[in-house]
């Protein structure tokens, strides 16, 4: 009884089946029936104006922020700016110890009082503070060209510790200048 399922299809040739005629054409008329089709929109014309607003919007968009050097003479445009590393991403003891000399100068130099009769002598540390400065730029620069090294560290920890001590000799100083009761203007 068992056969196989292939024999039978090979063998029935009365299987094939034919459509009733016309029969596509009923279908399409119940399927009109259930589905009448939509009218065409009154707002296509909207669309069309809405893309071409949009279509000019982005092009004056693109041509106000991309014009050519030739139209911007006086400008100058930086194409890979340097970003300068620090000791905080050399290693996050070495943040901790930057910013603790960062914290610590700022913090003196809030305290230290500015007044005319110490103008000269506040001026000549703020130079030579000014100098350590650029020192430390400089060392930051390099430590960026070069990579991190001990003697770079060391170096720019060295020029962190200058500048702390440069601000203790000058509040030591003012103090000593107040203690002694010295008007500088009077005694020049």
């Amino acid at each position: 009884m068992a056969q196989d399922i292939r024999d039978l299809f090979d063998n029935d040739e009365e299987a094939e089946v034919t459509m009733p005629m016309h029969h596509e054409k009923r279908f399409l008329e119940k399927l009109d029936k259930a589905m009448p089709k939509k009218k065409a929109s009154n707002f296509g014309w909207l669309k069309i104006a809405a893309s071409i607003v949009l279509l000019l919007g982005i092009s004056f968009g693109v041509y106000k922020n991309y014009k050519s050097p030739k139209e911007i003479p006086n400008e100058i445009v930086i194409t890979n700016p340097i970003e300068k590393k620090s000791l905080g991403d050399v290693s996050p003891a070495l943040k901790k110890v930057e910013d603790y000399y960062l914290a610590s100068i700022h913090l003196e130099l809030s305290k230290i009082e500015y007044t005319p009769e110490t103008k000269e002598l506040f001026d000549g540390y703020l130079e030579q503070l000014s100098e350590l400065n650029k020192e430390y730029e400089r060392l930051s620069l390099e430590l960026t060209a070069s990579g991190p090294s001990e003697l770079m560290v060391n170096a720019l920890i060295d020029n962190l510790k200058f500048r702390l001590k440069l601000l203790y000799r000058l509040k030591d100083q003012l103090k000593k200048l107040d203690a002694s009761g010295i008007d500088l203007e009077t005694s020049t």
